[in-house]
């Protein structure tokens, strides 16, 4: 009884012994480490801007430099009014497969892709790059650049990857000091919504500067005056992100998926934009095509019916229950990776869950699907022509 009752003080003496090691090996933050932390912050929040000004390049690198100096445990503590450790650490791809198509030597005929954007660099590349390289292929005889419309992701991609692209008014004067008489403007823009209307407003500034300036249609076409109205870019664009939905998931038609207790959600940006109607076109079209099982939302719940909590509503009176979500978006980026696919309580995947669905994520943009790709192509013939 006394040899166990000593083996077992010895082995609580190893395991406080033990703890206390460990414990000494955690090094707690220091009011420096948070100084540093918050310094970088303040960085990152200082280019998290809309407006590129004179100093912004050496923002851009001053701020991944002062990045680079943190420790690992410093880079956690980075917080800010937008700043956080993903903000330099998150991984999303190799940016080096991507083509900023910034170059000079353009010659007098000009295809400028016009991009939101996005910092997440498998989906700028599969997404953006798939759509400019499908234009490029179609029509070897235009030079084919790119602008993107948010300043703010511009600089994430610089100061993150030291990738240059051009904003709308860089990319203009770029086609103007090269001589460009022929421009042809092909926006990625899902529809005739604020971003567009801000693309032609920085056109309307330059226009006087080309022989010629025309701007193909947005994916979705026309916008139409109400719900009713649809056209034959939204049939196209509802089946081709139905059919690859299916093969992705695995499933034969949607006929097997509901089969199945399956549906099918397509979460949009949504917009106050009067192009709001563009999403309840979509359902239209879906219902008009009889995809019983397809269901249209948005994450600013505009239109009001596209709310998470109105479509799981609608979703859970149907029947089903298993969802597969995916973006109605061109690019996979910030809305589908956390808005929708995040594990913040918040996400439709979490609200999705928490009304007890099984949900399946599919983070894939519309731009990576060939059909797509050449109905972008399409719209850019019609104005070639």
């Amino acid at each position: 009884m006394k040899k166990r009752c000593k083996l077992m003080s010895i082995l609580l003496a190893t395991v406080m012994v033990m703890a206390l090691f460990a414990g000494c090996g955690e090094k707690k933050p220091t009011v420096d480490d948070q100084a540093a932390a918050d310094e970088v912050a303040k960085k990152i929040d200082a280019i998290y801007v809309q407006q590129r000004t004179e100093d912004t390049d050496a923002q851009c690198a001053d701020a991944k430099a002062s990045w680079d100096k943190l420790t690992d445990a410093q880079k956690e503590l980075v917080e800010g009014e937008f700043a956080d450790p993903d903000y330099f650490g998150r991984d999303t791809g190799d940016a080096s497969l991507d083509d900023p198509r910034n170059q000079d030597d353009i010659g007098e005929k000009e295809i400028l892709v016009v991009s939101f954007g996005t910092s997440f660099n498998d989906s700028r590349v599969k997404d953006i790059k798939g759509i400019e390289d499908a234009i490029a292929a179609a029509y070897p005889d235009w030079s084919v650049r790119r602008a993107f419309t948010a300043q703010i992701i511009i600089n994430h991609i610089q100061a993150r990857d030291n990738e240059k692209i051009d904003n709308m008014d860089q990319a203009l004067a770029r086609a103007i000091a090269n001589g460009v008489k022929q421009l042809v403007i092909q926006p990625t823009h899902l529809m005739h919504g604020a971003e567009y209307d801000e693309m032609k407003e920085a056109l309307e500034a330059v226009k006087d500067n080309f022989e010629s300036v025309v701007i193909a249609e947005p994916l979705l076409g026309p916008v139409g005056e109400d719900a009713t109205v649809i056209n034959e870019d939204k049939q196209k664009v509802a089946e081709y992100v139905v059919n690859d939905t299916l093969k992705l998931g695995g499933f034969e038609s949607l006929e097997d998926a509901a089969g199945k207790g399956t549906c099918f959600v397509f979460m949009g940006h949504g917009t106050s934009h009067n192009a709001k109607v563009s999403y309840s076109q979509m359902k239209t079209q879906m219902d008009k095509l009889g995809y019983a099982n397809v269901f249209i939302g948005t994450v600013e719940g505009e239109p009001e019916d596209t709310a998470c909590e109105a479509v799981i509503a609608d979703v859970k009176a149907a029947g089903y229950k298993y969802v597969v979500l995916r973006p109605l978006m061109v690019v996979a980026g910030d809305h589908a990776n956390n808005d929708m696919a995040g594990d913040d309580e918040d996400s439709w995947k979490s609200m999705f869950t928490a009304a007890g669905l099984e949900v399946t994520c599919q983070i894939a943009g519309l731009g990576r699907i060939p059909e797509i790709q050449q109905l972008y192509v399409a719209h850019t013939g019609e104005v070639i022509k």
